[in-house]
């Protein structure tokens, strides 16, 4: 199968979301609370909504999963667009420019496709399965440390880490790390992918806040998955890291688990 025409829709749509958002950003913009108790704005949802209505033009036979418009589509399609219009609605909210535009691109139930774009920053990641990684044009690799005393490890919330019953994995690894920072949601797996960070933790995590990130990390040279290494999308929390560290971080949470 052809994916670079996917791969550029992808990449484009992206980017003129994340234009779309950048009209609201530190405009002083106030959330609305959905029922999780999580914010959205008018700038999600104007996000998703120019998305979705690219997508369904281009591809009107597709399914799409998107944060804030749910799922639309016969279940079961081969092809699954995933939408998160603003990842790190609470960064945005602030002014603060760590957030992305996040679409991926499932494929009979493998992400074959993703982009994340960072509109704050101007950075584009993006990847298709056989093609590489790319970040603003230039091939994205994860780092080579081999090392977890050497470490960047980078994370969203570090209460969630008690709240989800992962503070042993936590403890272990963070009493180990070089440096541990809170470049939280997609950001901190932008820092993992790009080699300036290596590993990213979220102890909770929906499909549409990772949408792009396990054919960017399979073609970067590294791991996207659960915490038991298992790679993919749907586990319901995520791990990115650095090819030569993976075994070693699996063992440091086992060791830490047995604590």
């Amino acid at each position: 199968m052809n994916l670079l025409p996917y791969f550029e829709f992808c990449v484009q749509t992206a980017q003129i979301a994340g234009q779309i958002t950048l009209g609201y950003f530190n405009t002083g913009i106030r959330p609305d609370i959905k029922t999780d108790d999580t914010p959205v704005t008018a700038a999600d949802r104007a996000a998703e909504t120019y998305i979705r209505g690219r997508i369904e033009k281009a591809y009107p036979a597709h399914a799409i999963l998107g944060e804030e418009f749910g799922s639309t589509g016969s279940v079961g399609n081969s092809f699954r667009w995933i939408i998160d219009p603003i990842d790190g609605t609470k960064s945005f909210m602030r002014g603060v420019p760590m957030y992305a535009v996040l679409i991926g691109l499932e494929i009979d139930g493998v992400i074959k496709v993703g982009a994340a774009y960072y509109p704050g920053t101007g950075e584009m990641l993006c990847a298709y399965d056989g093609g590489g990684a790319w970040w603003n044009g230039r091939r994205a690799q994860v780092s080579d440390q081999g090392e977890i005393d050497q470490s960047f490890v980078c994370y969203t919330n570090v209460r969630n880490m008690f709240r989800h019953h992962r503070e042993k994995e936590w403890n272990a690894i963070s009493e180990k790390a070089y440096a541990t920072r809170g470049w939280s949601d997609a950001f901190g797996y932008l820092m993992v992918a790009t080699g300036r960070a290596e590993v990213m933790l979220d102890p909770i995590m929906a499909t549409w806040d990772c949408g792009p990130f396990p054919v960017i990390f399979q073609e970067a040279g590294g791991y996207f998955g659960n915490w038991a290494g298992v790679v993919g999308h749907t586990h319901k929390e995520a791990m990115a890291c650095n090819a030569k560290l993976l075994p070693k971080v699996l063992r440091l949470f086992e060791e830490g688990r047995s604590l």
